[in-house]
């Protein structure tokens, strides 16, 4: 079974949003997903509502989601380690064992950041889905889950 873990900063709008979508795209492929963040100041705490009214919008279920911080143990337990930003790549590279066996990148196919929309507008939390939904192709292509 492939594993992959999302990763922004408090695992509350893109790394619950990239779990959502990545896990309907991928249903009935043998696949575990999660999502934590760099911080935790949420943990314990379900997405944010205006992640989750868009992604409900477009059909993604949160149902189940709650914040956690990114453990030591995620960098053994997952194959793909995905960071949202170069900002959370740093992060979880400073914590990253050098045994680890996770492979870790950044999201975006073209290595640009998702932009973390908590402080914005509803356009930000769209703009956030669009990316997660083109991104979660890609990697369901890599990883030859693609329907």
């Amino acid at each position: 079974m492939t594993s992959v873990l999302f990763v922004c900063l408090g695992n509350i709008c893109r790394s619950p949003t990239a779990e959502a979508v990545f896990r309907a795209r991928s249903a009935g492929k043998d696949i575990r997903i999660d999502s934590a963040g760099t911080g935790a100041w949420h943990t314990g705490e379900g997405p944010d509502p205006r992640s989750r009214a868009e992604g409900e919008s477009r059909g993604y279920s949160f149902a189940g989601q709650t914040a956690r911080k990114v453990r030591v143990e995620d960098f053994y337990d997952f194959d793909l380690v995905l960071a949202m930003d170069a900002s959370n790549l740093v992060d979880l590279e400073a914590i990253r064992p050098s045994d680890a066996t996770a492979e870790l990148s950044l999201f975006l196919p073209d290595n640009s950041d998702v932009p973390d929309p908590y402080y914005g507008g509803p356009d930000g939390f769209k703009d956030v889905v669009d990316l997660i939904e083109a991104a979660s192709d890609h990697w369901l292509a890599r990883l030859g889950a693609k329907s």
